[in-house]
């Protein structure tokens, strides 16, 4: 058998599979690479009430206004960034990242990250997790 024959009558398939390989591993890789870690809803609550844990929101404004984590703070992700200063006070504690379902909050965790933010968290599944999870939200 001529594995070069057959490498070059499937590489379709090879190609298509590792596409598949990159877009399934790629979000855990990156935020674990990026130093994130996600949590869930019921570890957010200990993180909270343990360690009065602060909660940014980084939906947009139409998806705050339909609720949001008790206490949570509304910065959405595309405005972070100019936010940072504000937040340097609470680089030392811990911080919790939440949107939708769970993959702006890691954007917005590793952005959080990069800028010294040592204790850092992505709500897994996001608000729909934690609605779920039969949560409290407030509007």
């Amino acid at each position: 058998m001529n594995i070069g024959a057959e490498l070059s009558t499937h590489w379709p398939l090879l190609l298509l599979a590792l596409g598949f390989f990159v877009l399934i591993f790629k979000g855990p890789l990156s935020r674990k690479l990026a130093g994130v870690e996600e949590i869930t809803p019921e570890r957010a609550v200990q993180l909270i009430n343990q360690h009065d844990a602060l909660v940014i929101d980084v939906r947009e404004q139409n998806e705050w206004s339909r609720g949001h984590l008790p206490q949570a703070k509304h910065i959405p992700v595309g405005e972070l960034s100019k936010y940072l200063k504000d937040l340097e006070k609470h680089q030392e504690h811990h911080v919790i990242c939440q949107c939708a379902s769970g993959m702006r909050s890691a954007r917005a965790a590793s952005i959080l990250h990069k800028a010294g933010f040592q204790k850092v968290y992505s709500l897994k599944g996001g608000i729909q997790a934690w609605r779920s999870a039969g949560l409290p939200v407030e509007k």
